[in-house]
Order: C-alpha cells, then sequence, then structure tokens
C-alpha cells in the first residue's frame, strides 16, 4: 500500500495546477479578505497601493491557495520592514476566493477592477482560472502577477505584456526534471498524457535530456481520458530504461498501476518533483528516489528563507512554509520592488517598462523576470528523496542547485 499510496499523492502535485474543476459553490456573493475593510477604501485616493489577489481558498486547490496568501501575507510585511508601505503610498491587499473555477475567477476578478480599483493582480492556484482572467488585466491595462499557476501558454500563446509570472511554468518544471536525472548514457523513457500539456512537457523533457547527453529510449503518450494503463506501461518496460520521468495531471492517474506492475523492481527508477509536506509523508516507499523540486525550507541558504522560517512559525503554530509558500512571498517582493524603483507610480506602463528585466530577492533567492516573456528566471533543486533525524517525513535532500540559466524555459509568446 506504501508505494500506491505515494504515486497517488505526487498526482495532486505533479503539475496540480492544471486541475480545472473543484467542488465548491457557484455564490460569487462572499466577502473578500485581506488587511481593510473593503467598505471603508477610498477607491479614488492616490496615496494608496491595492493589491488584489485571486487564488483558490476553496475546491481542489485549496491548500495551495492557502500556502500562497501566507506567504503573500508575510512577503509584504519583510519587504516594507513591517510598515506596509512604499514610497510614500500604504498598501492595501484584497483576498478573493476563485474556488477554482474559471467563470468565478473572472467574476471575481472583475470585482477586484472595477469596484476596488486594484494596481495589480496576484494569481492564481488554477492554470485554468489564469487563463480565464489574462484578457481582463488587459482590458483594463492593469499588471498581473501570476504565482503559482503553471500553464506554458501564460506566458506563451495567451501572453500579453501586462503579464508577469514568478510562479514557474511547466517547461521549467520539465527542463529542472532532465537536468536532475540526465547525463552521458542515461537511458529515460516518459510517460505523459497525449495533449498538448503532457507533449509540450515532454518536449522540453526531452531536449534538455538529450543536450545533457541522455538517450531518450521511449516516450509513451496515455490516452488523457484513459483508466487502464497497463499497455503503456509495458511499453516502457520493455524499452529498458534507467528512468522513467512521469508528466501527469488529473484524477485518471497511471500511479496505481505502475506500481501494481512492480516497475522499479524491474530496475526501472521513477523520477518526478517532490511534493508538498502532505505528500512527502506518504513517501517512504520511494525513498532514494532522485529528482528535483521548486522548493522545501531546508534547502534555499539565504537570509530571506531564514526570515519565512522563523516567522512563518511564530505566525502559524509552529507550522513550515510549504511548497507553495514562497510563491507568494516572491509575488509580493516583486511588487514592493516595482513600487519602489517607479517611485510609487502605478500607471501599466512605466510599471511594465520597469519590471522588464527586473531582479528581486525571494527566498528561493534572486529572481529576474525575463524580458521576453517576463517570466522569471528561478533556482529549482535537484535532488535524492532521504530519511533523516531532522524530520518525521522523508524529505528532499539537495544534490545541487540548478540555477536560473540551467532552467530557463522556451520563449513560447
Amino acid at each position: 500500500m506504501g508505494k500506491k499510496r505515494f504515486f497517488l499523492s505526487v498526482m495532486s502535485v505533479i503539475l496540480g495546477l492544471f486541475l480545472l474543476s473543484a467542488c465548491g459553490s457557484n455564490d460569487t456573493s462572499s466577502e473578500p479578505e485581506g488587511n481593510v475593510d473593503p467598505e471603508e477604501m477610498d477607491t479614488e485616493t492616490e496615496e494608496v497601493v491595492r493589491v488584489g489577489v485571486l487564488t483558490s481558498l476553496t475546491g481542489a486547490l485549496e491548500a495551495y491557495g492557502a500556502q500562497t496568501v501566507k506567504g503573500f501575507e508575510l512577503g509584504l510585511e519583510y519587504a516594507t520592514n513591517g510598515t506596509m508601505e512604499v514610497a510614500g503610498k500604504k498598501i492595501e491587499y484584497i483576498i478573493e476566493d476563485t474556488e477554482t473555477q474559471p467563470d468565478v475567477a473572472v467574476q471575481k476578478a472583475t470585482r477586484l477592477l472595477e469596484d476596488y480599483n486594484v494596481d495589480f493582480i496576484i494569481g492564481s492556484s488554477s492554470s485554468g482560472d489564469t487563463l480565464a482572467v489574462l484578457p481582463l488585466v488587459e482590458e483594463y491595462e492593469k499588471i498581473m502577477i501570476v504565482e503559482p499557476a503553471v500553464a506554458d501558454s501564460i506566458t506563451g500563446a495567451n501572453w500579453n505584456k501586462h503579464i508577469f509570472r514568478t510562479g514557474r511554468s511547466s517547461s521549467q518544471d520539465a527542463i529542472a526534471g532532465a537536468a536532475a536525472i540526465a547525463g552521458d548514457g542515461v537511458k529515460i523513457a516518459t510517460l505523459a498524457q497525449d495533449n498538448a500539456f503532457g507533449r509540450d512537457g515532454v518536449g522540453a523533457f526531452a531536449t534538455t535530456a538529450k543536450e545533457l547527453g541522455a538517450d531518450v529510449v521511449h516516450e509513451e503518450y496515455a490516452d488523457p481520458a484513459g483508466v487502464d494503463f497497463a499497455a503503456n506501461i509495458q511499453r516502457v518496460i520493455n524499452a529498458e530504461p534507467d528512468y522513467l520521468f512521469v508528466i501527469w495531471a488529473g484524477a485518471n492517474s497511471p500511479w496505481g498501476q505502475l506500481a501494481d506492475m512492480r516497475i522499479q523492481d524491474r530496475g526501472i527508477q521513477i523520477s518526478t518533483g517532490a511534493p508538498d509536506i502532505a505528500a512527502l509523508r506518504t513517501m517512504d516507499a520511494v525513498v532514494g528516489m532522485k529528482g528535483f523540486t521548486v522548493y522545501h525550507h531546508s534547502l534555499p541558504n539565504n537570509e530571506v528563507n531564514d526570515w519565512l522560517v522563523e516567522e512563518h512559525q511564530k505566525r502559524h503554530n509552529g507550522e513550515m512554509p510549504d511548497l507553495f509558500t514562497p510563491g507568494g512571498f516572491s509575488a509580493a517582493m516583486a511588487v514592493v520592488q516595482a513600487l519602489e524603483n517607479s517611485n510609487g507610480v502605478t500607471d501599466s506602463d512605466t510599471l511594465i517598462e520597469t519590471m522588464r528585466g527586473m531582479t528581486f530577492d525571494t527566498p528561493k533567492g534572486p529572481m529576474t523576470f525575463r524580458q521576453e516573456d517576463h517570466q522569471a528566471m528561478q533556482t529549482m533543486y535537484a535532488i535524492t528523496l532521504e530519511r533523516t533525524e531532522e524530520f518525521d517525513y522523508p524529505v528532499p535532500v539537495i544534490i545541487r542547485e540548478l540555477l536560473p540559466e540551467e532552467t530557463a524555459p522556451p520563449i513560447l509568446n
């Protein structure tokens, strides 16, 4: 049961931000949260900068949304030295729940733009929610900092100049996965869904793996709506790779069948991304796995992360920051840095010119918004999954940092 539990847990993390459906109400009348009472806001004042946070407070990605909000609030505090002011202006923020539903995300984003006159939007947990909102920020000429949605099309086919992303893209994940395991003579097979998401991810992975000297011996694509993947897995086994790199999202996953067919007992190592803490607790069956991760609080070695870890524990009953916490923190840092650089000017054209190529501190080290598509170049981590005395669950142990230039995705916009 251990292996099955692991595989099922990873399903919810490996690019899980592509989930488009959710549990939850269609009622969009819920009151927003934040650091101000919306009824007392003066939306005409020029002495305030307002940030709208779109995130999943309910629905399938509720845990990710909660992490993002905690990180964002701490990031604002850190970036402003506790004043919640920048360039002589007070920062107010309003949090809206998308319920992990694109139609609700559009309604909530419209409310933020029209009723609260926000200068920035941060979000969202779901790629579906985010893609639905992108045209709105272009129409209203407001900056959107995408965090943590990962769809390549956000900074690709659906991009507009108002979009900046502190979150990593699915291609960055795939490239990090290749960098973690590829090398001269290493034989790798891939398993992904037969759709644009799966093929784009494998394309980015395979390109990097081959550049690093690996031999991609087999690419297996499965029916996105399928439930029986035995034939797909058997073809992977027949290819006799050293590693199987898996890219998957959705409830109809192959993880249970991979365990049932004992693929690791055949000498094929599974590689994927190390997930959030809740899922890590189920991963004893694959201790020793080699892969990558976006973040674990024990990995970065810098003052910003040290502060985040310490303060997060103080504010949240000893709880550690999790996979998406530093993303919310980074988005807040980007907002404050942009306003410092623009001297508080919130005109979108000014902010766009200010933010293009801008470097700013984060818990993962410095990030830089790439000039061409505003994707943040950022550090990732090649890891092994190990049991240590410090933690009561398997944790990613760093092999090395994957530098931003190593995981830079293709420019697709």
